[in-house]
């Protein structure tokens, strides 16, 4: 009687159904420190809205982002008003829907003309907003802040949107963004796992302490094999193109990150807003996404033109 009793005991708590130990599976070092299902529906939700827009293509990518622009701008000159910041909040948003829609008809040279009025503009506009005989308030600051967000949104995100725009040979597209996108996922998804599961060293403790060298480093990994796979894949380029555009890619969103992250530290602040359960605000979600845009132009172009198709 004893025995048994021993041996079910052994069974229960060392063992499996087959005899062999159990064991146990990893336990997560950091929390996910967000509401996964609300996250997870949320996804599923923009990732259907993104692949409808690749589907039909630039007709539907250049409103898709137009919109996003507009509503992460909202969100930052919302932000920037309640601090106490004077920012022409309806101005900056028209302006940043001309910056936006000129390169869809002369690209980067509509980009480059388009940030150059809008900033020419800003400076005029906010030297003189209170009339001519009232000298202005806090002016460089106000100001350098409005070109600081014209180039974080609309010029960034005017890359993001070109993207739609390469084409060359038999390389469409929407190929172009597919590969952007799945980028930029693969980064997300080696990024969050790996600094959740093994997340111990903060990259910049002093602006976002949840953000481990493992989980860029699991970026940095996802990024590379992703970049690799879809440069060579959908786009025909070089291999070693899509080592390059994995690495430039988290680069420059870990950095968007972090800029954001700082951000939102001085103004005391922890999301954007709530317009997306489970992510926060629209540009909790580009902060990566905008500045990695413009790697991707650069390079996907290069790429472009290196295939022999």
């Amino acid at each position: 009687m004893n025995r048994k009793h021993r041996y079910v005991k052994h069974s229960t708590d060392q063992s499996g159904p087959s005899g062999w130990p159990r064991i146990a599976p990893p336990k997560p070092k950091n929390d996910a420190g967000r509401d996964l299902p609300a996250a997870i529906t949320t996804g599923v939700i923009l990732g259907a809205v993104v692949i409808a827009a690749v589907w039909v293509g630039p007709m539907a990518w250049y409103p898709l982002v137009a919109i996003a622009v507009a509503g992460g701008m909202w969100e930052v000159l919302t932000r920037l008003r309640e601090a106490g910041y004077q920012q022409p909040r309806t101005l900056l948003i028209i302006l940043g829907q001309i910056m936006v829609w000129s390169s869809a008809a002369y690209k980067t040279a509509g980009v480059v003309g388009a940030f150059a009025f809008t900033v020419l503009f800003l400076m005029f506009w906010r030297l003189f907003d209170h009339g001519r005989h009232q000298t202005p308030t806090n002016y460089l600051r106000d100001t350098a802040v409005g070109v600081f967000v014209l180039a974080w949104i609309p010029l960034f995100g005017s890359f993001a949107a070109m993207v739609s725009l390469i084409d060359e040979g038999s390389v469409s597209g929407s190929a172009f963004i597919v590969a952007f996108m799945c980028c930029v996922v693969a980064s997300d998804v080696g990024g969050y796992a790996a600094g959740v599961m093994f997340g111990a060293h903060p990259m910049a403790p002093a602006v976002s302490p949840k953000k481990s060298w493992e989980g860029f480093a699991g970026s940095m990994i996802f990024g590379i094999i992703a970049g690799v796979a879809v440069v060579t894949l959908l786009i025909k380029g070089p291999w070693w193109m899509g080592i390059l555009l994995g690495a430039a890619l988290v680069m420059c969103a870990t950095m968007g990150d972090l800029v954001e992250s700082q951000f939102k530290r001085e103004l005391g602040i922890k999301d954007m807003s709530q317009i997306l359960p489970g992510h926060g605000g629209i540009m909790d979600r580009l902060d990566g996404m905008l500045p990695a845009a413009c790697a991707t132009y650069i390079l996907l172009s290069a790429s472009a033109l290196m295939n022999p198709f």
